[in-house]
């Protein structure tokens, strides 16, 4: 069978196994071609070919649900439902998304891009299947990744105690317990997994509850206790078992026989089930199989090579500026420890880690655990540098809040890829960072319009009290070389740029630069506007405000963060606090809806927060 012709997973179903194996080979082909031309998240999707192939072999999508954790890994599950024609467009504007969207596919039952949901929602479709007398299967597939983060296990504690019938797939690429595949551990689970079995499984167990007495309950423990003994001589599945769900495991995730032979008798267990299964990330292209974290989410590559196909901008990544400024302060300042969520590439402190190991701590997949966690050193004395992504920051909003702010300790927190990133699309976009920051007491949150901006308030944040917040984008620095150190940073007011009349621009972070064209356009159509870094978000320095409002007649803010709530709700709720209501206030920013995915100009172009589209749109109202 080409993979062209499948149209459903009802198109696989009659297929052998060694069909199936050339649609596996047909998968990763056709995955790594389109990744190596775009970019996308690659190793993941390589890893789970033949497990998603046992998956929708077995199972009866979308009437049996399969709920996908974060959702990276399921270029495969496209490939399979219908997607084929479109995957050229694969995370680009217009087409479809590198993740999970209910409204995409029928087969996508539940959207994701953030980790550790999967278990959670599976459980919500068992109960409701139950509830509606329906007879499907719910599947969940969650990774060794996802399982550090704290809510899977609290959704594990939950499915145990439930009793539901689904099935969770521990689709473990760390290979960590590899010696345990072998024969007798085959074997085993073929036993454990057998129908016949499980009915005398059961019927015995129901006989020797019969037994009158303390004799039924000891030949009844006694037969668990052998039975468990045998598992976990080979198995690690204790954990699980004891929380009430049954572990099968672990599996070759690359045998697609063995695959569907568990999973088709696993589905009909009652109760809960695990399945563990044991994948190589990357499998199936070489470069990703030696690094697969270079190949989580990459550019254009050369699939043969493994190599970028563009150098790239010869300027540093923010990210860079920041992990290589704080590399500078650990070295000097032994108060300094540095904290990320899973996430030590991708936010820097992997610059860090290379020099000073010890400094810093990655917590795993477990966001609101990182800022607690970094509440108890800032109580005995260290100053901990928190680095998460601007849209995962959102889980820890009430850790912030209860464990930060309130006990006004000093913690540093550094939202990478604030405002819009992307291709990533929605579950990525960090929209709403200057909107739920600003509401937390006390918090000083700033916002850098370039990379030695950034470098000034990551030193001067180090010895500033109570909790900071810098955020910056994605991107590169502007500039190849950084300038010399500008000495003490003024972490209160707003920087004047350029000082003009009547119009008065406020720009928010790197969206100042977006400003700078604004000014342009607007001095070459007889305008003369000032125009303002914003610098610090929260507070906002009164006289100094004051002082701008009051000697200019047209106020613009522009910024990369949702309207509701961010840096123009602050200005204009700081003029309505001053009693000015003589002046014009223009607001520009991300809508009260979550933008699609695309190359980040082109959406500043579609939403209408270009310079040169802000400066149009001003001179039409003005």
């Amino acid at each position: 069978m080409e993979l062209k012709d499948v149209k459903s997973p009802q198109d696989i179903k009659h297929c052998s196994v060694e069909e199936l194996n050339c649609l596996a080979k047909q998968v990763r082909d056709t995955i790594i071609g389109q990744v190596s031309k775009h970019g996308g998240h690659l190793a993941s999707s390589l890893g789970v070919v033949e497990l998603t192939l046992a998956l929708h072999y077995v199972f009866n999508a979308p009437e049996d649900k399969i709920v996908w954790d974060v959702g990276h890994q399921a270029y495969v599950h496209k490939l399979l439902t219908g997607r084929y024609d479109r995957f050229e467009t694969l995370r680009q504007q217009g087409g479809i998304s590198g993740f999970l969207k209910r409204n995409e596919s029928e087969y996508d039952c539940f959207g994701a891009g953030h980790a550790t949901t999967s278990i959670s929602a599976a459980l919500g479709f068992a109960v409701a299947r139950n509830h509606f007398n329906r007879k499907n299967n719910v599947v969940a597939v969650i990774g060794d990744g996802s399982m550090t983060g704290g809510m899977a296990f609290e959704a594990l504690n939950n499915a145990g105690i439930s009793k539901q019938n689904m099935t969770i797939i521990l689709n473990d690429n760390r290979m960590s317990i590899a010696p345990n595949v072998g024969g007798f551990s085959k074997y085993l689970n073929r036993v454990i997994s057998d129908p016949v079995y499980n009915k005398m499984r059961s019927d015995l167990d129901r006989l020797m509850k019969r037994v009158p007495g303390i004799l039924g309950r000891r030949f009844r423990d006694l037969f668990l206790q052998v039975e468990s003994a045998a598992k976990n001589a080979v198995k690690p599945g204790a954990f699980f078992e004891d929380l009430g769900i049954r572990y099968f495991g672990p599996i070759d995730g690359h045998d697609i026989n063995e695959l569907i032979m568990i999973l088709e008798r696993v589905k009909s267990q009652p109760g809960p089930c695990i399945v563990h299964v044991l994948t190589e990330k990357g499998r199936g292209l070489d470069a990703a199989e030696k690094n697969p974290t270079k190949f989580h989410g990459t550019g254009p590559f050369d699939p043969e090579s493994g190599l970028p196909l563009s150098p790239g901008s010869p300027n540093p990544s923010l990210t860079s500026v920041f992990g290589k400024t704080l590399l500078e302060l650990a070295k000097k300042d032994n108060r300094i420890m540095g904290i990320t969520a899973a996430m030590p590439t991708g936010c820097g402190m992997d610059i860090v880690a290379k020099e000073l190991p010890d400094r810093v701590i990655d917590v795993g997949i477990a966001e609101e655990h990182a800022v607690t966690f970094a509440a108890g050193l800032a109580c005995d004395g260290v100053v901990p540098v928190v680095a998460i992504y601007s849209s995962f920051m959102q889980r820890a909003y009430d850790q912030i809040m209860h464990d930060i702010a309130l006990q006004n300790l000093h913690v540093v927190l550094v939202l990478d890829r604030a405002g819009l990133v992307g291709a990533d699309g929605p579950t990525h976009h960090g929209a709403y960072d200057l909107s739920f920051l600003r509401t937390v007491p006390g918090l000083t949150l700033m916002a850098p319009s370039n990379e030695n901006e950034l470098r000034d308030m990551i030193t001067a944040s180090i010895d500033m009290e109570g909790p900071v917040a810098i955020r910056y984008p994605r991107g590169t620095a502007l500039a190849e070389t950084l300038n010399p150190p500008a000495g003490l940073f003024d972490a209160k007011l707003p920087k004047v740029l350029e000082q003009g009349k009547d119009i008065l621009l406020l720009g928010a972070g790197f969206m100042t630069n977006e400003l700078k064209k604004t000014a342009k356009v607007l001095k070459e159509n007889g305008y003369n506007p000032t125009l303002v870094d914003a610098r610090i978000i929260k507070p906002l320095d009164t006289e100094t405000y004051r002082s701008l409002f009051e000697t200019h007649k047209v106020i613009v803010t522009l910024e990369d963060n949702t309207l509701i709530g961010g840096y123009g709700s602050a200005v204009m709720e700081l003029m309505a606090d001053l009693g000015i209501t003589d002046k014009k206030l223009f607001r520009f920013g991300l809508p009260d809806r979550f933008v699609e995915q695309g190359e980040i100009q082109n959406l500043y172009k579609l939403l209408k927060i270009d310079g040169e589209t802000v400066a149009k749109q001003l001179m039409e109202r003005l």
